[in-house]
């Protein structure tokens, strides 16, 4: 018996390893093709990927996409042309961390705390880098992105110099609030596994990454097993999947300056809409949408259909860019 336990123990080790080194997925052609399409820029170091289309001739309008976790910017492709229609520069970054930009793993030797302030930061250095500093820009975030947008509206609100100057800003299911935030079990583990952490982002495969992300979409528009792959792959590019437990520590940081945050949304005087897919378990209805009328009662919002979930870009793009239109027409 212990020389059968010997042999599959000695079988075994070379299958763990084999699997623990599997190589990213190659990229599909349509996310090869915005890969290709983009560009990078450097941020003390880091390079970082973004999208910069100009859409509209003759218009001064800019609207910059904030995207959401564990996703990337080609989040927005199926509104992107939409947005060109209207907007004279459409633009989208990678956060830092997440899709094609590069993602420094937390160490000994060179250790990166990911964080929320950071992130803004660069979002601010984009738009430097681009020569836009001192344009008006119309913010449009989702999840992650929320809370980024909601510490640029902070830094915009203390009027110091080099701060984005902000037109608007649409918000569309995002935690902003974190008592009325759903975590999903498998960010609750990587978030406050401690030293299991590393070992799960490390054992984490297409099946558990899918599996975990599906149940946040509608029944009806979960989806393609194709669309799932280009998210894993943005994940999987620069071993993305080591600094997930690293970049959910904005969960906690969300709770820390939850004044901060909230506070620069209820006292906004910009124009403020939020889209909301109402399926949503990360953000429930009714809970997650009585506070937000409670908290911002001048911000108008868009509720989308039933059926539609955490993900209303993807889920309902002409939903989600028809009540986008209507918001920045309004004004």
């Amino acid at each position: 018996m212990r020389e059968w336990w010997v042999q599959v123990g000695l079988l075994a080790v070379p299958l763990l390893a084999a699997y623990l080194h599997i190589p990213p997925p190659q990229l599909s052609p349509a996310l090869h093709s915005w890969k290709s399409s983009g560009k990078f820029f450097t941020y003390k170091g880091l390079r970082i990927f973004y999208q910069d289309s100009v859409g509209v001739v003759g218009s001064p309008e800019i609207v910059v996409l904030l995207h959401g976790f564990p996703t990337s910017s080609y989040d927005w492709y199926k509104i992107w042309e939409g947005l060109t229609l209207r907007f004279h520069r459409v633009i989208a970054l990678d956060f830092l961390g997440f899709g094609f930009s590069d993602k420094p793993v937390s160490g000994i030797k060179r250790p990166h705390h990911y964080s929320i302030f950071e992130q803004a930061s660069i979002v601010e250095a984009l738009l430097r880098h681009l020569g836009l500093q001192n344009r008006r820009v119309n913010l449009l975030s989702h999840d992650y992105g929320d809370i980024v947008a909601q510490e640029l509206l902070y830094r915009f609100k203390q009027n110091r110099s080099g701060r984005l100057t902000i037109k608007s800003l649409c918000l569309s299911n995002g935690g902003i609030f974190p008592e009325t935030h759903r975590p999903l079990l498998l960010q609750k583990l990587l978030k406050d596994g401690g030293m299991l952490s590393p070992i799960l982002t490390r054992l984490m495969n297409f099946f558990v990454f899918s599996r975990g992300l599906t149940p946040v979409f509608g029944p009806y528009t979960r989806p393609s097993e194709s669309e799932l792959w280009d998210m894993w792959a943005g994940i999987r590019n620069n071993d993305g999947n080591l600094v997930i437990d690293s970049l959910l520590q904005y969960i906690n940081q969300r709770k820390k300056f939850r004044r901060r945050w909230v506070g620069a949304l209820a006292s906004v005087t910009i124009p403020i809409h939020f889209i909301y897919g109402p399926l949503d378990p990360v953000n429930p209805y009714p809970e997650f949408l009585e506070l937000y009328r409670k908290t911002l009662p001048r911000s108008t919002v868009s509720i989308l259909d039933d059926h539609i979930s955490h993900y209303p870009q993807l889920e309902d793009p002409m939903g989600f860019l028809n009540a986008y239109m209507g918001f920045i027409n309004s004004f």
